[in-house]
């Protein structure tokens, strides 16, 4: 099976990163937007022109007061036209994905079966050493837990200890 150019093209990197607003982690001004824009233009959508011309709304409270966040500012929401039609190009891209996948395994089930097993192998040592490290900051966790325990059980003690003192010498 021939890998089509569509997929061949995501794996390349291209060294463009967009600074702005992020929907699903795709900046919204320098390739959302255009790309809407000329859909548009195509006649493959009809997305209102003012969701393209103001893509940030001010997002409001039930009550109809504008939304603000813990740290006091305004939340801004996408607009909801240009929100779904995101959404969809999402679970188009997620579905072409998997799609992509179940033909390669399917067409070539022990050349995919091999891959799998090599990467799930050369995985295990990082998984090892993962699960390691965790069980030993627990372990930390636990010892210092227990230190702390035993040391504030000493400063009671004491402390118990000097009362009943002075209570003897009163």
């Amino acid at each position: 099976m021939e890998t089509p150019n569509y997929i061949k093209s995501l794996l390349q990197p291209n060294g463009k990163k967009g600074t702005g607003r992020k929907v699903w982690s795709i900046d919204l001004e320098s390739i959302w937007l255009p790309f809407f824009i000329a859909t548009n233009v195509q006649g493959d959508t009809a997305i209102p022109r003012d969701a393209l011309g103001a893509p940030l709304r001010l997002a409001y409270d039930k009550d109809g007061s504008v939304k603000f966040s813990k740290a006091g500012r305004p939340i801004l929401k996408v607009a909801p036209e240009l929100n779904q039609q995101i959404r969809l190009v999402r679970e188009n891209f997620t579905a072409g994905l998997v799609n992509y996948a179940g033909q390669v395994a399917h067409q070539r089930p022990e050349d995919y079966q091999t891959e799998a097993d090599a990467c799930r192998e050369a995985g295990e040592p990082i998984t090892e050493k993962s699960q390691a490290d965790i069980q030993a900051a627990i372990d930390l966790v636990l010892e210092q837990a227990k230190a702390k325990a035993e040391a504030e059980k000493v400063v009671t003690e004491t402390r118990k200890t000097k009362r009943e003192k002075v209570a003897i010498a009163a």
